[in-house]
């Protein structure tokens, strides 16, 4: 039974950012008790947009009972949801993956900690999708294969979301997750997030979309480049492209990247990164007018994550991020102008965050959201609670029945 003295629904936030899943939050009608954030300059965005809204620094200092006294709330005050999305590059697949090995993998772990002992009806948590194949520990790639041992099971991928689940049920949760592309949710860009949904009581459904790149489910098509930055005014914010790739970009057409660059130019556009693998799409890349935009980044002009304006000799300029990431044009953020960046490439898509506040309210009322028949989440297989697992089976290698590999 609630011993507080009103309904309405206590949310804490951790790892706030520049509040992109709050915005969500509160467009579906959940709002925030409290902020949690570490970075000065999310600080400062957080204060001046949610003055009124209280604010704890480093999570590390504090315990449950800190922070429910930071919160306002009694010892035995309900809370209704827990929410946050803990540094995700230790999980990233563009970094060295460390997983908890890393200082910020370890503040994943006391996140888990303190939010199960805060004891919410709802917990959420976000996160990257290297979270989905990421180990429990991690061995350098120059330490593998060869005369090394094979990798034990601590090294192999998926240990460190097993662990997760393994906490998240001792707590008494029961876990929904996939990875969602936020494109489905109204997002005018191609972002793919892990979103864990934890109940104490059954299990919700996944997220209902509301737009699909496949005409056969009946929604409305993807937004694109050109819907979210309409009206934006003629001077805004931006970094510059050095002077000797300005050239290169002239040459490109909205949608190209350096592929599309002339024969006798890619070798000398791309420099020693022409010998490189991979499909390297991100260099000299100019956006699709009639598409969402990319995944952005927390600076757009870094030579191998180019984000350029489909006709302009540009980088995104910071109103263009805000649009994509769906904030207000009126949205505050601090600090400099790499700052912002960094922060608006960071935040959860706005879109994506009312999804998950859509399904929260519906699963706490009884309501089952539509989800068509064979709705496609991302462009990845196995990433949800159901199949997940099955992406990490051991069986015994054929060139060496005594090791295990992973398929």
């Amino acid at each position: 039974m609630r011993t507080r003295k009103n309904d309405d629904f206590v949310a804490l936030s951790f790892f706030t950012g520049a509040m992109g899943l709050d915005l969500g939050l509160e467009a579906a009608g959940i709002h925030a008790s409290l902020a949690c954030e570490f970075d000065k300059w999310c600080q400062q965005t957080i204060r001046a947009n949610r003055p009124s809204v209280p604010l704890i620094g480093d999570l590390t200092e504090f315990d449950a009972e800190s922070i429910r006294k930071a919160a306002g709330l009694g010892k035995r005050s309900v809370i209704d949801l827990v929410h946050g999305g803990p540094p995700c590059q230790a999980f990233s697949t563009a970094g060295g993956r460390r997983g908890f090995e890393d200082e910020r993998g370890n503040v994943f772990l006391y996140f888990i900690k303190v939010a199960t002992e805060l004891n919410p009806r709802f917990l959420v948590l976000e996160n990257v999708r290297g979270l989905l194949s990421a180990p429990l520990k991690h061995r350098p790639h120059h330490l593998r294969g060869g005369d090394y041992p094979a990798l034990n099971g601590d090294e192999r991928p998926g240990g460190a979301l097993r662990l997760i689940l393994h906490l998240l049920g001792e707590g008494g949760y029961n876990v929904t997750f996939n990875l969602y592309n936020s494109a489905n949710f109204g997002t005018p860009q191609l972002r793919e997030r892990v979103v864990m949904v934890c109940t104490r009581k059954g299990r919700t459904q996944y997220l209902s979309p509301t737009h699909s790149n496949d005409p056969q489910f009946g929604l409305p098509p993807w937004r694109t480049f050109r819907e979210a930055t309409k009206g934006l005014p003629r001077r805004q914010q931006h970094l510059e492209f050095p002077k000797d790739r300005i050239k290169y970009y002239e040459l490109l057409k909205p949608g190209e990247y350096w592929k599309h660059l002339p024969t006798d130019l890619q070798r000398e556009a791309m420099g020693n990164s022409f010998f490189a693998g991979g499909g390297k799409t991100g260099f000299y890349r100019r956006l699709a007018w009639n598409r969402p935009s990319p995944t952005l980044v927390t600076h757009p002009a870094m030579p191998a994550t180019d984000l350029a304006h489909p006709t302009q000799n540009r980088p995104l300029s910071v109103e263009e991020y805000k649009r994509i990431q769906e904030f207000p044009d009126h949205w505050v953020v601090s600090g400099s102008l790499i700052q912002q960046y960094k922060q608006l490439g960071n935040a959860v898509p706005v879109g994506l965050g009312a999804a998950i506040g859509r399904l929260i309210l519906a699963h706490d009322e009884g309501i089952e959201l539509p989800i068509p028949d064979g709705f496609k989440f991302s462009r990845y297989q196995k990433t949800s609670n159901i199949d997940w697992g099955s992406a990490f089976v051991e069986k015994k290698s054929r060139r060496n029945p005594d090791q295990l590999e992973l398929i």
